[in-house]
């Protein structure tokens, strides 16, 4: 048996020490007045407030938690991983704590914003033509580099501990016990490498909660048809709504583990994107549009069923990153459409 080296505990002492410096991330609950009338609470975990911006920092971390202890990640390894978004940078940020040079490989007609994210953090960026080949890519510049490559997608659903050690279903089940439902009956996330839903399902499932978790897939999403079928070779389009969504389905999205999905069309996305943005007095991003949807048609088929009780989500990140594009009304009409008649019907729901 290899000895680890002097380097291992000081690299999972700054981890733990750079964990240990940030609180927990808030539980917002909604005022939507109309459904809590009905006996209907509607919640969000703002997963923004994180040191890196978004929910993946949580991935990050464990990540690299996993790679250290698996003794994959050494002194002076380079760091490379295939994302475009906010995995590369919380990535990087953990390679700077730690020291250690970072690559992103990533399309090149990923946004100036996102690269000057990983920039900032000390990361490199490794472009190619096609989104597709961001794996075999990553692999290669792993090798030539003799550093590790992260694998976000495969290895996000069993790098972080589901049974608990403060995980984020631990969390949101304890920042809910004084609620006036706290223990929720939906769970609503969207799935990018399918981590999140795969630790609050495995979570759910351990403590026996009478939970539910849905994820809402956007158009061009191949995870919806493959929780149908359970054919591992299905291929999609992608989705156009960041960080949610794959083209291929990712060895990190258990199927069993999900017990609804939700279909959300673009439009969908934008209208309700705005719609929070406009409800909460600041900016979210287009994946918590995304679950917003699917919370309001949960909401929706409850009251009309007459059952009271929470639904809880996420809110993945800040809408101040995506300024030029999904907040950018000419973006929206080039790339998705008009949103008017899908705003209408989400502000509807929401007075």
């Amino acid at each position: 048996m290899m000895s680890p080296s002097p380097w291992l505990p000081s690299a999972l002492a700054r981890i733990e020490a750079d964990y240990h410096r940030s609180a927990d991330t808030h539980l917002i609950p909604l005022p939507l007045p109309a459904f809590a009338a009905a006996g209907i609470d509607l919640y969000l975990k703002d997963e923004s407030t994180h040191p890196t911006g978004s929910l993946k920092h949580r991935l990050a971390r464990s990540l690299f938690l996993y790679a250290l202890c698996n003794g994959w990640v050494h002194e002076g390894s380079t760091i490379v991983e295939a994302s475009s978004g906010s995995t590369a940078v919380s990535e990087a940020y953990f390679a700077r704590l730690l020291g250690l040079p970072f690559v992103a490989v990533m399309p090149r007609s990923t946004s100036a914003e996102k690269i000057a994210l990983i920039e900032f953090y000390g990361g490199r960026c490794h472009f190619v033509d096609r989104a597709g080949d961001v794996y075999d890519a990553a692999r290669a510049v792993a090798a030539e580099t003799g550093g590790h490559y992260m694998d976000q997608f495969t290895y996000a659903e069993r790098a972080t501990d589901w049974r608990g050690n403060n995980n984020i279903a631990e969390s949101m089940f304890t920042q809910m016990q004084r609620e006036r439902h706290p223990l929720p009956r939906w769970i609503v996330v969207g799935a990018g490498t399918g981590g999140t839903s795969a630790t609050i399902g495995r979570y759910v499932r351990f403590q026996m909660h009478d939970t539910q978790v849905c994820v809402a897939d956007p158009a061009g999403s191949v995870f919806s048809a493959y929780h149908r079928t359970g054919d591992e070779t299905l291929t999609a389009p992608g989705s156009r709504i960041e960080g949610i969504g794959r083209p291929r389905v990712e060895p990190s999205f258990i199927r069993t583990l999900v017990d609804r999905m939700e279909e959300v069309a673009d439009d969908e996305s934008i209208a309700a994107m705005r719609a929070l943005s406009a409800l909460l007095g600041r900016r979210v991003g287009p994946s918590t549009g995304t679950n917003f949807v699917a919370m309001l048609r949960l909401a929706c088929e409850m009251r009309e069923r007459g059952e009271s009780g929470s639904i809880l989500s996420l809110l993945c990140d800040s809408g101040e990153r995506y300024l030029p594009t999904y907040h950018d009304e000419a973006w929206v009409q080039r790339v998705v459409g008009d949103c008017a008649a899908a705003r209408s019907r989400i502000d509807a729901l929401t007075v």
